[in-house]
């Protein structure tokens, strides 16, 4: 079977260069990418579809084609879409319509072939699979990885504010093409149960899709890479990942103090991954303070608590941080850096250190749509105390089962009481961080996910019968017709907001 992955704002390379660097490039290009090379593993033709760009900041991204290493059977094509450079994905929109999607069936055309079936991931990549779809009849999945309506509803979008935030995030788009993705789908594809049952049913797109349409969706959790995050591996670069630990620890941390355990947090500088309550947490605990450091991974910044940010966002975050730092002086408690070159391999050179200290990962975010990472230190050692809300309630819970400590992100105190519970136990910590190894070895493997989306994939393609849509949206005309008088106006994307908001889920996504 060959098999197309619609990801134009993906910039997949070879190494994962810039996998922390913007916003755009975070877990949804792991995602793909593993999943890629699971299903090509079992014998199938796997593209990646993705935006060319030819610009010096992101010289990785301007070769037509690219494969992975030791790899058979996948290719990186990137395809022009709009002018040269980097674009974030929010302004990506109409280059799509007008260049991507036309220059993807040129290029089939070319080959002599179009893929069997797409598999089309966030609403732009869902959008091109419904012009796709019309263009040649080809069916596609769509996986949503975040709906821009909980997104609304976190930046407590109202009417006087709608005009200024929809210049920042054209929700105007993303709301109508995540509306027909999910419409003209022959599958939904979503992560946690929660995900689709909570997400999903936001009244913003309730006419677009039947939540409790169990032929229209299917549960695929992703997984995690065991060649790389596991316990017993050994990465390249594992001696000068533990060298430069140790020099940042020697660098931020009181001499007595650098062969506690750690507190080990790693996420992008975005308000909504809580960074601060993990602080305050430390903070207002003595126990902790007395039993552990708290490090922070940050990227590609050496050593953020210090030197200003050079971008508004990741400074937002890092200011408060630093005020609660100097008013409980934690000076010499905690660090924050960024490891040598940003990979999974060294992510996972960093967790197996940490989990030779007897420390801890904790993520906690406000709401973690899934929460990959804290499968991926569970499997290298870590045992992880992570929110409650969002995906971790699934993954390391299952009826009476804990396989990591489940903690609300909004209450300081409630965070540093799971962080002790690992810390001041050993005992538990080895319990957890043995149940928690396990739970990852057995459900979350890409080998797993991969066969998922291969049966799914099968039926559709197989399937001979009539769309289980009984009422398909029609295509605005915006995305039919690039023209100043066919543009999505404003009026329209608050129509569909407000007049259905009314006792909507509140649940926030990336």
């Amino acid at each position: 079977m060959h098999i197309g992955f619609l990801n134009p704002q993906g910039n997949f390379d070879l190494s994962n260069s810039h996998i922390t660097e913007h916003s755009d490039f975070g877990g949804q290009l792991i995602y793909v990418k593993q999943l890629a090379i699971a299903i090509a593993q079992k014998g199938h033709k796997v593209d990646i579809l993705t935006r060319q760009i030819i610009d010096p900041e992101w010289p990785e991204f301007s070769e037509e084609f690219d494969t992975y290493p030791d790899v058979d059977n996948v290719r990186i094509i990137r395809l022009p879409a709009g002018p040269k450079e980097f674009l974030p994905k929010e302004f990506l929109w109409s280059h799509l319509i007008s260049d991507w999607v036309p220059n993807i069936l040129k290029f089939y055309q070319q080959q002599g072939r179009l893929p069997d079936v797409m598999t089309a991931h966030y609403g732009d990549g869902g959008l091109c699979g419904v012009l796709i779809e019309q263009k040649t009849g080809i069916p596609f999945t769509f996986t949503a990885h975040s709906l821009g309506a909980q997104k609304m509803d976190k930046l407590e979008v109202i009417p006087e504010n709608l005009a200024q935030i929809d210049e920042q995030f054209h929700f105007r788009y993303r709301i109508l093409a995540e509306r027909l993705s999910m419409n003209y789908s022959a599958m939904n594809i979503t992560s946690t149960k929660q995900e689709r049952f909570e997400q999903y049913s936001h009244q913003v797109y309730r006419d677009a899709v039947d939540v409790n349409d169990d032929s229209h969706f299917v549960v695929i959790p992703p997984g995690v890479d065991f060649s790389t995050f596991d316990t017993n591996r050994h990465s390249q670069n594992e001696e000068d990942i533990h060298q430069l630990i140790q020099e940042r620890l020697a660098r931020d941390i009181a001499e007595f103090r650098r062969d506690l355990p750690v507190i080990l947090a790693s996420s992008r500088l975005e308000a909504k991954k809580n960074l601060l309550g993990l602080v305050q947490a430390f903070a207002i605990s003595q126990t902790l303070q007395e039993r552990a450091n708290l490090v922070l991974l940050t990227g590609g910044l050496d050593d953020p608590l210090r030197n200003k940010a050079s971008d508004d966002m990741s400074e937002e975050v890092l200011a408060p941080i630093r005020e609660v730092i100097e008013e409980n002086d934690l000076w010499s408690k905690i660090s924050a850096f960024g490891l040598l070159d940003q990979s999974q391999e060294s992510l996972a050179a960093t967790y197996r250190f940490m989990a030779k200290r007897r420390s801890v990962f904790a993520l906690t975010a406000l709401y973690e749509p899934f929460g990959l990472a804290p499968l991926e230190a569970a499997a290298a050692g870590l045992p992880v105390v992570a929110t409650q809300n969002g995906g971790p309630s699934e993954s390391l819970q299952q009826e009476d089962s804990e396989y990591g400590i489940l903690v609300d992100p909004e209450d300081p105190a409630d965070i540093a009481r799971g962080l002790e519970q690992l810390l001041c136990d050993e005992q538990q910590w080895q319990h957890f961080a043995q149940a928690g190894h396990q739970r990852v070895l057995k459900i979350y493997t890409w080998e797993t996910t991969a066969q998922s989306y291969l049966s799914a994939i099968e039926q559709i393609v197989s399937s001979a019968q009539v769309r289980r849509q009984a009422r398909r949206l029609p295509i605005h005309p915006y995305f039919l017709n690039l023209q100043p008088n066919t543009d999505i106006s404003l009026e329209e994307l608050s129509s569909l907001y407000f007049d259905s908001h009314q006792n909507l889920p509140t649940t926030p996504a990336a």
